[in-house]
């Protein structure tokens, strides 16, 4: 097996990136960047910490993040599992990353930059929703915003309906916590969560 351990290997192995690879790289939202964030219901925030990184999913009804300023956007931390990984990655190192996506939509648009948690109570009462408000909300300042190329997608056939797992193919939540702690109550875990899921989205 041949590794390359140098940034020198690396750039000797696969060459320069082509203009348009650079060209799309900016500090801030372009109006173009603004309609794709505005209209990405889902993301994937990615931030690190001293025990290593983390990746969260982040999906909302319409927009996924509220746009504050053409460098800063609004991430509210709606219900999940109170794990708080990313939160608690953010308190130690407030970089991170963010990778929009929109079902239909054969690019991404990634966004790099530093975050905080705040938990300022207008700011909550303005992510409301069904009585509900979040926790906090993450304050994510732009380093750099870009756009990835379809290709992955594309390989990947994401929006073929043809190629989608059909429901019940995969393991559900509660076989998969059963197999791991015998004792653990996967089934009825698994038929509680839909009724429990309805009552918690927000």
């Amino acid at each position: 097996m041949t590794i390359l351990t140098s940034l020198d290997q690396l750039h000797a192995h696969y060459g320069e990136p082509g203009e348009a690879s650079l060209v799309k790289e900016i500090d801030h939202l372009s109006p173009a960047y603004r309609t794709i964030v505005e209209a990405s219901p889902f993301c994937a925030l990615t931030t690190c910490g001293p025990e290593g990184l983390d990746c969260s999913p982040r999906g909302d009804e319409g927009a996924v993040v509220r746009i504050s300023d053409d460098r800063t956007l609004l991430l509210p931390d709606r219900r999940g599992n109170n794990r708080i990984d990313s939160l608690r990655n953010i308190v130690r190192d407030p970089r991170v990353s963010l990778m929009f996506i929109i079902p239909g939509w054969n690019n991404v648009l990634r966004i790099n930059g530093t975050a905080e948690i705040s938990v300022d109570q207008e700011l909550l009462a303005s992510f409301e929703k069904e009585g509900k408000q979040p926790r906090s909300v993450i304050v994510i300042s732009i380093a750099t915003a870009y756009f990835q190329c379809a290709r992955a997608i594309m390989r990947a056939r994401l929006w073929d309906a043809g190629v989608q797992v059909a429901n019940g193919a995969l393991p559900t939540p509660g076989t998969i916590m059963h197999e791991i702690r015998n004792s653990f109550d996967g089934k009825t875990y698994d038929e509680a969560w839909p009724e429990r899921a309805a009552k918690s989205m927000w």
